[in-house]
């Protein structure tokens, strides 16, 4: 079965990915070119992460939309897996949200582009004044409302399938807007695509999002964001999968 699953991917899943990425670059380039940014910067990529999660025939489940109230802005901030958290939290998270992602991201064809023209946040760590810029940014974006962002606090996939430590800058901008941190956590995507194995096949294993309960300030300032983060990290934690259960170290932090 698992060469079968092979051959399906070189003859059908990878080219409907190339097709599809390439496809939904340009229809974000020009529709944010020339309509609804808000629209276009994010429904196809929306669509496009669908299609090649399906593609790839992997079965996904989502828990806990129930949690989200319509309008709200949201800092999402999730666990690192793998490659495949792409296609999950944008294909099924179900809200309008940008990316705060490694600036180095900017260099993968086509994607690279569809990022830049539908404003996703690159985080840019080379001196205090393009970090500031990153924050500047978000900070822009879930003031206007009806927008929220994404956040991989980790910093970095992990090589374990764990848990490393949780980065503050998600939760202190959070803390500046005074908006609930929803914790997400992914499964099964160190299952089928783990680091050490990028473009390599893929294995079949299903994918599960789970949303949490917001958690909401309970003041502003340094004590709120250290309680945020500790509850969102519990949360993100409880839900993993028994085997990815307790913190391992990552070394790419």
């Amino acid at each position: 079965m698992k060469y079968l699953y092979r051959i399906y991917q070189i003859l059908v899943a990878v080219p409907v990915t190339v097709l599809m990425t390439i496809l939904t670059a340009f229809m974000v380039g020009v529709g944010c070119s020339i309509g609804n940014g808000h629209f276009w910067g994010y429904m196809p990529g929306r669509w496009w992460a669908k299609v090649i999660t399906r593609a790839f025939l992997l079965p996904v489940t989502v828990d806990g939309r129930e949690h989200l109230e319509p309008n709200q802005s949201y800092v999402f901030v999730a666990n690192h897996q793998g490659a495949f958290d792409i296609f999950l939290v944008y294909g099924y998270l179900g809200r309008n949200f940008k990316w705060m992602m490694k600036h180095q991201l900017q260099k993968i064809p086509f994607v690279g582009y569809a990022c830049r023209k539908s404003h996703q946040i690159f985080v840019d760590k080379r001196g205090p004044s393009k970090i500031r810029k990153t924050y500047d940014t978000a900070r822009d974006i879930l003031k206007n409302g009806n927008c929220s962002v994404v956040v991989f606090p980790e910093g970095a996939r992990t090589f374990t399938g764990h848990m490393a430590h949780f980065r503050k800058g998600a939760f202190a901008l959070a803390d500046e807007l005074q908006l609930p941190v929803v914790p997400l956590t992914i499964n099964g995507s160190f299952d089928v695509m783990p680091r050490m194995r990028d473009w390599h096949f893929a294995t079949w294993h299903p994918l599960r999002l789970t949303i949490h309960q917001p958690v909401y300030p309970i003041g502003q300032g340094s004590q709120n964001i250290q309680a945020t983060m500790h509850q969102a990290y519990d949360s993100v934690m409880s839900a993993l999968e028994p085997q990815y259960q307790g913190f391992v170290e990552n070394p790419d932090q």
